[in-house]
């Protein structure tokens, strides 16, 4: 297999307050009830809560970014979301990897995640992580008839 050692282009790393607009952009453009700009300000002064980007290093951009809680030994990803234009070149797993591995780093035994079960393409990558199904049940938002699966990823097996 061919390793390439080329500088990488992009790096993951905590929000800024610089980064609300962009990381907003990429909420309203991947979720029909996007949280508020409000609530994410309120959500980057929680200690349990951490909000990570990827940033393009070329254009100083933000292409990506995830928010999770770590409580007790387990990591809870709430949302992970990728620009429109920048979506199917790896940030979602770049970000995935860095969740997983700062879970692990803290000593944390699970990554818990919700998602519906009309996004194949999330659930496609949560399953090459080694997410599986633990249960379901209707989402809490609009359309009323949808339905989230819950997943989990057990970190004390890696």
């Amino acid at each position: 297999m061919a390793v390439n050692k080329l500088p990488q282009a992009f790096d993951v790393e905590p929000m800024r307050l610089a980064d609300v607009d962009a990381v907003m952009a990429i909420e309203k453009s991947s979720f029909r009830s996007p949280m508020t700009p409000q609530l994410l300000l309120e959500e980057m002064g929680r200690d349990w809560a951490h909000i990570d980007v990827v940033r393009d290093r070329a254009r100083w951009a933000v292409v990506a970014f995830s928010n999770y809680w770590i409580v007790a030994d387990e990591v809870h990803l709430l949302n992970l979301a990728t620009h429109p234009e920048a979506r199917r070149a790896g940030h979602a797993s770049r970000l995935l990897a860095h969740i997983i591995e700062t879970g692990r780093t803290r000593k944390c035994r699970f990554v818990t995640l919700e998602v519906r079960r009309s996004n194949a393409a999330a659930q496609r990558l949560y399953r090459r992580f080694g997410f599986r199904p633990v249960a379901s049940r209707p989402t809490s938002s609009t359309p009323a008839q949808a339905i989230e699966t819950i997943l989990a990823a057990r970190l004390d097996r890696w």
